[in-house]
């Protein structure tokens, strides 16, 4: 007992020290930002089903631990969304899992709280893209609490259309309120959502950031907020322009192609979902960004010319959209 709390005290000095300075002149409350993302949540899931003809959401309320919450949403089977899932969470840990450390090591061994709220909407129309949510706030409870924010938003097209990506990102960058923000939110993203087994990204981008702490807890929420309220913004425009497009059974199998891309991405790679599984939470939410229907075929490559080969060399490779629109009419949101 004795060798175990000078442990548990070695490792709190090494973590306060290495946070220090991070926590001071703010008013820390997770309360405020459950309450922002359960409104988010209400809103997104009224949004998006009065954009699929009305169709429900479907969930239910699971209470846990120490006063924690869960609330999964989700829309099967839709008239233009054949599946989204707005999932809200609120848990409470006696120690951090491996995925939220991992960067952090001097955080492992104490108790947190951890509040999000992701959402994923996958399409019927192989011209409407996949799009993609997630906001989350840690709060690690130490002698002097250590707090952040991640999350991001991003875009995973089916089809090239340049005017559809010009406009997330312009809706991206006014989100950040600077272009220097931006441009680094757009390469961390970027980054991220890379398939190295594959060479390419998993879409065309948007934002990312984690750690997120930046001018304290107030400016860090109101930033947060604004990323959240920023997402339908930039994905109800896109839908309503391409909802109503005639396809063919060939595009359908294409974009159940990219899907299982979509879905190598969360099973092997995002962080995301190793943290759901480590902190045992229901699988059925962790695994609720899943598309309903997939395809693997061995060594398929699209036809050179084609819109298919023209999405995967041109659009999924990093790229400055809102330089390249410069450079011709800027698309005004």
């Amino acid at each position: 007992t004795h060798q175990r709390n000078s442990r548990i005290v070695g490792v709190r000095q090494k973590r306060d020290h290495f946070f220090q300075g991070r926590t001071r002149n703010m008013k820390l409350s997770i309360a405020a930002v459950r309450e922002k993302f359960l409104r988010l949540q209400n809103e997104i899931c009224g949004a998006l089903s009065t954009l699929d003809g009305g169709t429900d959401f479907h969930g239910k309320d699971l209470e846990s631990f120490g006063g924690g919450l869960s609330r999964p949403r989700v829309l099967s089977d839709g008239n233009h969304i054949e599946k989204a899932a707005v999932q809200f969470t609120h848990s409470l840990g006696e120690s951090l899992p491996p995925a939220a450390t991992e960067r952090t090591p001097a955080l492992e061994g104490f108790p947190f709280q951890a509040t999000s709220i992701s959402v994923i909407v996958h399409p019927r129309n192989p011209h409407v893209p996949t799009t993609h949510m997630n906001l989350r706030f840690f709060l690690i409870e130490a002698e002097v609490p250590v707090w952040y924010f991640g999350g991001g938003f991003d875009l995973t097209p089916y089809y090239p259309y340049r005017e559809d990506v010009v406009q997330w990102h312009q809706n991206a960058r006014s989100a950040c309120g600077s272009d220097e923000r931006y441009r680094n939110l757009k390469t961390q993203c970027d980054d991220y959502f890379f398939l190295p087994h594959r060479g390419e990204s998993r879409g065309v981008g948007g934002l990312f950031f984690d750690d997120w702490n930046e001018g304290g807890f107030e400016s860090s929420y109101l930033f947060v907020s604004g990323v959240g309220d920023a997402f339908l913004l930039g994905y109800k425009p896109i839908f309503l322009r391409r909802m109503n497009t005639v396809w063919s059974e060939d595009e359908e199998h294409w974009m159940l192609l990219r899907r299982g891309r979509y879905a190598e991405f969360n099973l092997a790679i995002d962080r995301g979902t190793r943290y759901g599984m480590q902190s045992g939470r229901r699988i059925e939410s962790v695994l609720a960004s899943l598309p309903p229907r997939a395809v693997w075929m061995y060594d398929h490559q699209p036809e050179p010319g084609s819109r298919e080969a023209e999405l995967i060399l041109d659009y999924l490779q990093p790229r400055d959209w809102l330089e390249t629109s410069a450079k011709s009419k800027d698309i005004d949101l």
